[in-house]
């Protein structure tokens, strides 16, 4: 493990290098930078103008430099409601949810973004989703024929590199629109590495002594269409998308007597097709309807083998083969029955469904296990309706009731159905005494959406680690109420600070099966407490022209009783904490802009009925530099370096008095890996 990365000094040519000029000038304190508006709703709207020293080249550029606000693509959970993220564009989410805010965006040039309407606690015809603030980017009524060109390159020090670009095009003819994205990409994994693997008993005597090396390759092809235009009285939104998937890696671990190979190979092709049709019925009533088709099929195998003294030993393969399918039709009616108030009211069904098949063999024997071959499939219905009034404009209520029933039956090794039925209320009360000062109130019932994989069996070969599928998995539930204050300052500085409790029911975690097995279940009831911070500020009153930084952090404490030891613990896989610190800078005269981001600590934990798993790093600094030398052309390169990336894992011998088999400790050295992106617009 290395004590700090030497290269951390060296990052700063591609930021504090162009600032050193700018921060030595000492001059009074600027103007203030253009303002947000607020208007009667309390909705904070921010002009181009606002936009106009970071010279954004795509909507996604302004959205991203809102102050206070993050984009969210949503989670793909299946459904709509709860599913999707907290961009509008016009006032209507895309018509899929893989064809996310953030990709809409980045296929708009600046130039077509009359305003960006800043929502928060809800406002009459916003669809808030869930969310407490969305972004709602109004689009300028010009014909436009527009294309962005972008190359990208990841080159890691020590691992494959990965090329990649992107071709998007979108057109507008007064009320039609169209276009298309073809992509060619790769996913970035920043824990590859290499370092020592040691093993130990329980009275620290080693057991294993060896040097692991892990690496990946991957790619993703999709091509993907989209139209827009008016149709029966109303517009109608088109959207499909085709995609392939490929990925590779291999991890590795020796000595001079010892060779553990794990390789894992996966493929498989993608696609779905999306319909929104909205309607103004009269002046003040309005409907909305999405039709959504999703499919995903992949196959997979994940194999290992242990070589001792140059004698091939045991041999395990794990093959997968898996077809998905999500059929979503939603339906909505929107009133407004004066300035202010407004009322909605819709009903959503879906058909969801996940085939798999998978068979596990060591040394060459088959090995049964629970639920290897299953067919999951569900059929839910929901009904939803809400209400949101402005009594003043410093005072706002959204309230709103989700009765939600689905049957989810499983074929193949098990044969099961279950039927559930949930109310799920909602209320959320906004007070906003002055346009820099707000506070939010929610109550809230939330019911997750379980994941089909977790019924049929896995693994993970590299970890040793196979697990039985489970038919008898429930939802996970949850009473949520959450306080938000939100101020503003210093023209776009903003302070949020959260308070959140969660009583869970039915908590989704590891349980124990036979045969030494385990697998994802349901552990009983528990809690989160969260306490959120963020703090964003300009530096330009501080001699920093353009400058700005920002900190936040989300502690999180959970409990629940562990199912095997009968001890209280966390939840597996909530991080305690995430803190970020950035500053970054816009400097217009040399058309330049730079950032660091420095995350001290990386770390989660998760507790099977067998093992302990941890993982902790340290010291993530993100650096880039961007260069837009004419206002189609920008050149954007970054540095990534992690200092280490640690995991420990603790095996007990048995369940019972569980005394520890062995603790290994995995110490890696990640990749520094730098990123270059040219992108053209016309």
């Amino acid at each position: 493990m290395r004590i700090f990365d030497p290269r951390l000094l060296v990052l700063t040519p591609l930021s504090l290098a162009f600032a050193a000029p700018v921060m030595a000038q000492s001059a009074p304190t600027p103007a203030a930078p253009p303002q947000a508006e607020a208007d009667q709703q309390g909705v904070l709207i921010f002009a181009p103008d606002f936009f106009a020293a970071q010279q954004p080249v795509t909507a996604l550029d302004m959205v991203s430099r809102v102050p206070g606000f993050s984009v969210i693509d949503g989670d793909g959970s299946r459904g709509f409601q709860g599913s999707v993220g907290n961009v509008l564009i016009n006032g209507v989410r895309p018509a899929s949810k893989n064809d996310t805010g953030s990709s809409v965006l980045s296929r708009t040039l600046a130039a077509q973004v009359e305003r960006i309407e800043l929502v928060r606690g809800g406002a009459p015809g916003i669809d808030m989703q869930g969310f407490s603030v969305v972004a709602n980017v109004i689009t300028r009524d010009q014909s436009s024929r527009q294309s962005i060109f972008t190359g990208n390159a990841v080159l890691y020090d020590g691992g494959k590199d990965a090329f990649g670009g992107v071709w998007q095009f979108a057109a507008k003819d007064g009320d039609r629109t169209w276009g298309f994205v073809i992509t060619e990409g790769f996913r970035v994994n920043d824990s590859r590495g290499v370092g020592p693997v040691v093993r130990r008993d329980g009275f620290g005597n080693i057991l294993r002594s060896e040097d692991y090396f892990s690496d990946q390759k991957n790619s993703d092809t999709s091509l993907r269409v989209n139209y827009a235009s008016p149709f029966l009285g109303g517009q109608i939104d088109l959207t499909a998308r085709y995609g392939l998937k490929d990925l590779e890696s291999l991890d590795l671990q020796t000595s001079p007597t010892v060779r553990r190979e794990a390789k894992y190979q996966e493929d498989g092709s993608s696609g779905e097709f999306g319909a929104v049709f909205t309607r103004p019925l009269n002046s003040r009533l309005s409907s909305e309807t999405r039709f959504i088709h999703e499919f995903d099929s992949t196959d997979s195998i994940a194999f290992s083998q242990t070589r001792l003294n140059n004698v091939d030993g045991l041999e395990q393969r794990f093959l997968t083969e898996s077809e998905g399918a999500e059929t979503i039709l939603r339906s909505l009616l929107r009133y407004e029955h004066a300035p202010g108030l407004g009322f909605e009211a819709g009903a959503e069904i879906a058909y969801n469904m996940l085939e798999t098949e998978q068979a596990f063999s060591s040394g060459g024997v088959p090995v049964s296990l629970p639920s290897a071959s299953v067919k999951v499939e569900e059929t839910r219905g929901e009904a939803f309706g809400k209400g949101t009034w402005r009594v003043s404009d410093t005072l706002a209520f959204e309230g709103g009731l989700r009765l939600e029933r689905s049957t989810i039956s499983q074929s193949g090794d098990a044969n099961q159905e279950k039927t559930f039925s949930f109310i799920k209320p909602r209320l959320l009360a906004t007070w906003t005494p002055k346009p820099s000062h707000q506070f939010r109130a929610r109550f809230e019932r939330e019911v997750g959406q379980l994941n089909f994989s977790d019924f049929a069996a896995s693994s993970d070969l590299e970890e040793e680690n196979v697990t039985g599928g489970n038919i008898d998995l429930e939802p996970e539930q949850r009473w949520i109420a959450e306080l938000v204050y939100e101020g503003r300052f210093w023209g776009d500085g903003v302070v949020s600070v959260t308070l959140r409790h969660d009583e869970i029911s039915d908590v989704i975690d590891v349980i124990p099966l036979e045969a030494g097995l385990s697998a994802i279940g349901n552990i009983g009831d528990g809690t989160l407490d969260r306490l959120a911070v963020n703090i964003q500020a300009p530096l330009d009153r501080f001699g920093f022209s353009g400058g700005r930084i920002s900190a936040r952090n989300t502690w999180n404490r959970t409990e629940v009783v562990d199912p095997t030891s009968g001890e209280t613990r966390p939840i597996s896989n909530v991080p305690k904490s995430r803190a970020v610190i950035t500053i970054a800078q816009d400097i217009k005269s040399w058309n330049l802009q730079w950032s660091v981001a420095w995350t001290p600590l990386l770390g989660r934990a998760s507790y099977d009925p067998d093992v302990q798993f941890s993982l902790r790093a340290h010291h993530l600094i993100e650096s880039w530099v961007e260069y837009k030398p004419t206002p189609t052309w920008s050149l954007r390169a970054q540095i990534n370096l992690l200092e280490d990336f640690d995991q420990t894992r603790i095996a007990y011998a048995d369940r019972q008095v569980r005394p520890i088999s062995y603790i290994e400790t995995r110490n890696v050295e990640p990749r520094t890996f730098y990123s270059l992106r040219l992108r053209k617009t016309f």
